[in-house]
């Protein structure tokens, strides 16, 4: 058996200014560490706010916002994860993938691109869009990691599900779609029998308003944390027991086809 203290940091972004929000963001780390929390998530573009289309939007691979992520990561001795505006390559193209980082305590860390870009955005026109699927292994948890838009689409949480017990899910949701936000989180929870966590930004970002929701679900379904409107650090114990219980009991993976 595993067990895991989990933080979701809801917080407000500081609208395309980094260092701003890595000002902002050090402290609410350190809180969530604080208090006992062995995986932090921020939030979807935590440092830009979802500005795809400024012109300085993206930045190297490793660049200023990952290493942000690692220095907390190490600086804790915890996981701390969240997206960034990630540049591979410039000479191949100069647009940036929207790269879920989570950052490990010594330092390394795992990448997840965005496979799904907000076409209703135009996201797609400024994103590249990622092609790869990934789960990995966080204090004995197997942790698969998803982006904001991805929470529509099912097939992938599932074709996963067999070999997670937390999905981590990041995003800037709007607030005039909150309540797909809200109920798709449970969704995936309680069809894929594991763990969600979800963390929305609050605040107002170009255009939009962002009201937050964010929470922390069971694989039943039952929320553990939940918050609304204001900056929040959300915080739950997570254990592999309740997983694997809930999968023996109801047996309902076995009989998909």
């Amino acid at each position: 058996m595993a067990e895991l203290r989990v933080a979701a940091v809801q917080h407000d972004i500081v609208w395309n200014d980094r260092e701003a929000n890595f000002e902002r963001l050090a402290p609410m780390v350190a809180g969530a560490v604080a208090s006992g929390a062995g995986l932090v998530l921020l939030t979807e573009t935590f440092s830009t706010g979802f500005g795809f289309d400024q012109p300085d939007f993206g930045e190297p691979e490793g660049g200023a916002s990952s290493q942000f992520l690692v220095e907390r990561a190490v600086e804790h001795g915890v996981w701390v994860g969240g997206t960034c505006p990630e540049i591979a390559d410039a000479e191949v193209d100069p647009r940036p993938s929207n790269v879920f980082v989570l950052a490990g305590p010594d330092g390394t860390t795992h990448r997840y691109r965005k496979v799904h870009p907000f076409s209703h955005a135009n996201e797609h026109e400024h994103v590249l869009a990622g092609t790869e699927l990934v789960t990995v292994e966080v204090a004995g948890f197997r942790v698969s990691m998803f982006v904001c838009y991805d929470l529509r689409f099912a097939d992938e949480f599932w074709q996963l599900a067999h070999d997670t017990d937390l999905y981590l899910v990041p995003a800037n949701w709007p607030e005039k779609r909150r309540t797909h936000w809200m109920s798709l989180l449970q969704a995936r929870a309680i069809e894929n029998q594991a763990y969600v966590v979800g963390v929305n930004r609050v605040g107002e970002g170009g255009p939009l308003t962002y009201s937050g929701d964010s929470r922390i679900v069971d694989p039943l379904g039952h929320l553990l944390a939940t918050a609304t409107r204001t900056e929040s650090i959300l915080l739950a114990d997570l254990s592999t027991d309740h997983v694997a219980g809930t999968r023996e009991h109801f047996r309902f993976l076995q009989d998909r086809r």
